[in-house]
């Protein structure tokens, strides 16, 4: 082989290797290329997520935002409009509250940043106490009178002696006169009737009396006997419920003695004073009223509770003395199981002082003492009566609705709200 063609070879394999060093070389860059801009790709694709989540967020903290103003709004009986918008910086939020139904309010707010959508819904409830009256009077130990011409149309309890003028004084219903020795006399009963002893008295269905009892009085269906006197039973609301009620009122504010003289709206509050309802004036009860001193219901007053309480009950209640005077109006919601309920913690047991006074022509509502003597005279009707002790005086009837049984107590829409349940629903 001639110098030339080694010079040759040598020149065509340094040329081969140039070639492949730069294809290397192109392979290199073109994959570092393609990992860059694959990292770039998945850098901005991670920002888009991070930049959506962000957006995201915010919308539904926006959200979040819209119930907690709402809430406030309702519990502070702040005015409010729905729909209305919540505006935080650029965004807002679009914020629904339904109509009172049942005592449930629906709130829903929507959140919106740059359409990226959170909506979240509470429900809220008023707070309420069950209460239940099962019969149409529930009388403590102080026992009942029940004076000539007078029905109790519904189921009586009590506690003490149930004593009658022996003139058609009348329980249409049934009655148990609960304790030992207790007795029940000079009183008309239309269906059955329990009681240690009775005495002169008629049962128009089945008597029953514990053995060895005195027992003077007629019956209709038959006469049994029994071992021990029936059990007595605690009057239907507990005194730590009383005072919860009270402090509830308190909680919308104090205020001095009240004086009703034109139609007004009340409530929640606490009254450190006396409270009246001049004649012929409505007062219309938005929460529960607790009055430290007395009440006295003029003539012809009207007291009932706003419409916002729906199905729900309600109270006025007072340490000093109630009086219901002629042709006083106690009225619920409008609702058919929503009532009023006047209560009195005063303990007189002194008809001429007594701790509910109810006059002439009194109609509705629930009639209630916890240790006190309530006084019923002259024509009139209530819902319901339950007291330490009671006194019926001539011509009264007391009409009980079996609704009552199931009477749910609210402190009110103004002060008893809670959330029943806080959720995302988009």
């Amino acid at each position: 082989m001639t110098k030339n063609n080694k010079n040759n070879k040598r020149l065509a394999s340094g040329k081969n290797r140039g070639f492949a060093a730069l294809y290397v070389a192109i392979i290199v860059l073109a994959l570092m290329t393609g990992i860059a801009l694959l990292l770039t790709f998945l850098t901005v694709n991670q920002q888009m997520i991070l930049g959506n989540y962000v957006k995201s967020y915010q919308s539904y903290s926006l959200a979040e935002s819209g119930i907690e103003d709402a809430l406030l709004r309702l519990s502070k009986n702040m005015i409010w409009s729905s729909p209305y918008n919540l505006t935080l910086g650029n965004s807002s939020s679009i914020v629904e509250i339904s109509d009172n139904i049942g005592g449930t309010r629906t709130i829903t707010s929507t959140g919106n940043v740059n359409n990226r959508i959170r909506k979240v819904q509470v429900v809220f409830t008023i707070t309420n106490d069950k209460v239940s009256f099962n019969y149409g009077a529930q009388v403590g130990d102080g026992g009942m009178v029940i004076r000539n011409n007078s029905t109790i149309d519904g189921n009586v309890f009590s506690n003490g002696n149930v004593i009658g003028g022996g003139n058609h004084s009348e329980i249409a219903h049934s009655i148990i006169v609960a304790g030992s020795g207790n007795i029940l006399e000079k009183i008309e009963v239309g269906e059955d009737a329990t009681a240690h002893h009775c005495r002169l008295s008629h049962i128009g269905g089945t008597l029953t009396y514990v053995s060895g009892g005195e027992h003077t009085c007629t019956y209709d269906i038959a006469e049994k006997t029994r071992p021990n006197a029936v059990e007595k039973e605690p009057l239907p609301i507990s005194a730590s419920k009383v005072q919860e009620w009270k402090l509830q009122a308190a909680n919308g504010g104090t205020i001095g003695s009240k004086i009703v003289s034109g139609n007004e709206s009340l409530g929640p509050v606490k009254i450190e004073g006396n409270l009246t309802v001049n004649n012929g004036k409505t007062l219309t009860v938005d929460g529960t009223i607790y009055v430290t001193g007395n009440i006295i219901f003029s003539p012809n007053a009207i007291i009932k509770l706003a419409s916002s309480y729906g199905p729900f009950s309600g109270m006025i209640i007072a340490d000093g003395t109630i009086t219901l005077e002629n042709g006083v109006i106690l009225s619920g919601s409008g609702e058919p199981s929503s009532y009023m309920m006047v209560l009195s913690t005063n303990s007189s047991l002194d008809p001429l002082i007594p701790a509910i006074d109810v006059r002439n022509g009194v109609n509705g509502g629930i009639i209630y003492t916890t240790n006190g003597i309530i006084y019923l005279k002259n024509s009139m009707t209530a819902r319901e009566i339950t007291g330490y002790m009671i006194q019926v005086q001539e011509n009264i009837t007391i009409v009980y609705e079996s609704g009552l049984q199931d009477a749910i107590f609210t402190a009110g829409p103004g002060g008893s709200w809670k959330v029943a349940s806080w959720k995302e629903i988009e």
